[in-house]
């Protein structure tokens, strides 16, 4: 029997790589439901190929627009054509639906992302940002439903592949990190960074909000959070480690002195295959990495001056209620002025840190007080932003 997948994202690198894995193996996965925030034209080349039988956009005017282009293309039967936050919920929660792909990128893919995992479903989880924001509430929902939640980061997904199986004897876990575009560069010269020169990953090919992520170490922050969730350790137990190869995706720390890592080509249809097919495993379109020609490993201390968002997730982790929620948010919020050229992008953590020392955290149990302290850190982060001229 197929499965059949949504995939909440399908038009960025994640779900393009999720589609060009799963047309490696028709005879085993279905496409029930794509979704788009923006990008109609690509969502209207995926349906033609992929055939899914529900299509999400953002607004009913991208609703006319898909149609549009479907009857471009020359085709006769279209998908149903959903629109807004509820279209994506309702392909999410839907009966056919044996897994989703959460890769909708920020705070809005939290909802159809937990409500996927209260329905109990299979979920591959892409989104960092959904499960920073509501670790408590989706792991105690995935236990509840009986949800199997399977990390799709690369880290987290190396991580997934190094874990004991039974028992215990976990010392530590290292997340690796490239460093970035800005690793070499002196402290005075981030002042200077442009949104194209952050958007210039040495390794990976993602999309711009990630990419400024990663040039500033927050998506290591976000991804300790992240790891202190899905494999119940506290922060203390989790190391940034600089490995500017990108080969070695994470390790794992024994009691017993041993570290098991997860090596491979810097391509997500590794991890993304591995999700799908688990506990099996399946093609993924990738060659193993040839050890004999790939140039030698670097690993380095992570600098804590250069990079202080990894700081700062710490301590929001640790201070726990709504701190996660107004880091990710406030975040969400520098960067976007950054890449709108409205701040400079050595003020993207100040910005961040002075948002968390405003906002009043609370305790976010659901979906609603979550919000709630969302909508506080983005109107303060917003601020925050006005005060610094560009």
């Amino acid at each position: 029997m197929k499965q059949a997948l949504t995939i909440l994202g399908a038009t960025g690198s994640i779900g393009v790589s999720t589609l060009d894995v799963v047309a490696r193996h028709q005879d085993r996965y279905e496409v029930f439901a794509l979704t788009a925030h923006r990008n109609i034209v690509r969502l209207a080349e995926q349906c033609r190929v992929h055939r899914p039988k529900v299509a999400v956009v953002a607004t009913a005017h991208q609703v006319d627009e898909l149609v549009t282009l479907l009857r471009q293309q020359g085709q006769t039967a279209y998908p149903d054509i959903l629109w807004g936050k509820e279209g994506l919920v309702q392909v999410s929660v839907a009966d056919d639906v044996h897994a989703v792909m959460a890769a909708i990128v920020g705070a809005a893919g939290l909802e159809p992302t937990l409500k996927a995992v209260e329905s109990g479903k299979k979920v591959l989880l892409a989104n960092k940002e959904a499960l920073v924001m509501s670790g408590a509430l989706m792991m105690e929902t995935a236990l509840r439903s009986g949800a199997q939640l399977l990390p799709v980061d690369s880290e987290h997904n190396a991580v997934f592949q190094c874990w004991p199986r039974v028992g215990a004897g976990v010392e530590k876990i290292l997340l690796t990190a490239s460093g970035g575009p800005f690793l070499h560069w002196s402290l005075e010269a981030l002042s200077e960074v442009t949104p194209e020169q952050a958007c210039r990953h040495p390794r990976w090919a993602m999309g711009r909000k990630i990419s400024v992520d990663s040039a500033t170490m927050m998506n290591k922050g976000l991804e300790l959070i992240e790891a202190c969730w899905l494999f119940d350790v506290p922060a203390t137990q989790v190391e940034i480690l600089i490995h500017p190869q990108s080969l070695v995706h994470s390790l794992v720390g024994y009691q017993d002195g041993s570290l098991l890592a997860q090596m491979g080509h810097t391509d997500m249809r590794i991890p993304i295959a591995h999700a799908l097919a688990y506990p099996e495993r399946h093609g993924s379109g990738v060659p193993l990495l040839d050890l004999a020609s790939t140039e030698p490993l670097q690993f380095m201390k992570l600098d804590r001056l250069r990079f202080p968002a990894v700081r700062l997730a710490e301590e929001a982790m640790c201070s726990g209620g709504g701190a996660p929620i107004v880091l990710n948010a406030a975040n969400e919020v520098a960067v976007a002025a950054f890449l709108d050229g409205r701040l400079r992008f050595d003020q993207i953590t100040s910005v961040v840190e002075r948002t968390l020392n405003e906002v009043i955290r609370g305790t976010c149990k659901d979906l609603e007080s979550i919000a709630e302290v969302d909508q506080a850190a983005r109107a303060q982060a917003g601020r925050q932003v006005g005060g610094y001229a560009p």
